[in-house]
């Protein structure tokens, strides 16, 4: 069963990877702008007072300018570091992007060493990334499970952020995936029933 399922989410990786590709730059810097103004009109966002963010990876929707308005609006601002002694991430304030951060384990780049790590059950809001997502708040990642960890540990909302090619009718989920509360696209944000 586990086997079939890892093929399947394989399989949709490939397919997503291949549509992805297609997007040129300017179309993806246009809607990670439409990405951020649509986050910020959510209230969710506006009642928030304690925020994950992520820097993305090639391919996926640009936050960084949302993570500048973020800091610059009083809110606590955070965004994941990989603990490589645990293999897994947490969250940490950040206050200073020019001096608090740096390229991470992976090439990512995330709060350096210093930065104060937050709870992740005081996070009132995470911005979660990944490969392809459905409606249902089912998402699907790179495949190493580091944010599903992540994920399993927070109360907050947890908004999927996407570019409309990443969703999908159905991502295959298994026990150990976390839905998510919300999907957020340039087009639409959409509270899922999970």
């Amino acid at each position: 069963m586990e086997t079939a399922l890892n093929a399947q989410k394989s399989a949709l990786r490939k397919q997503i990877h291949t549509v992805l590709q297609k997007i040129s730059p300017a179309a993806r810097t246009a809607a990670s702008v439409q990405i951020c103004a649509r986050l910020k009109e959510q209230l969710f966002f506006q009642a928030a007072s304690t925020v994950l963010l992520f820097a993305p990876l090639p391919g996926e929707p640009d936050l960084w300018p949302l993570l500048e308005e973020t800091l610059a609006s009083g809110k606590t601002a955070a965004l994941p570091r990989f603990d490589p002694a645990e293999q897994s991430y947490v969250a940490c304030r950040v206050q200073n992007l020019r001096t608090e951060i740096a390229a991470g384990q992976f090439g990512i780049r995330e709060p350096v060493p210093s930065c104060v790590e937050i709870p992740f059950g005081r996070l009132d809001l995470v911005f979660v990334p990944g490969v392809a997502f459905d409606l249902r708040g089912n998402r699907l990642g790179r495949g190493k499970g580091f944010y599903d960890r992540l994920l399993a540990e927070i109360r907050g909302v947890k908004c999927g952020v996407a570019l409309d090619e990443q969703i999908v009718d159905e991502v295959p989920s298994g026990k150990m995936d976390v839905p998510l509360d919300f999907i957020l696209t340039p087009a639409r944000c959409v509270k899922t029933a999970g």
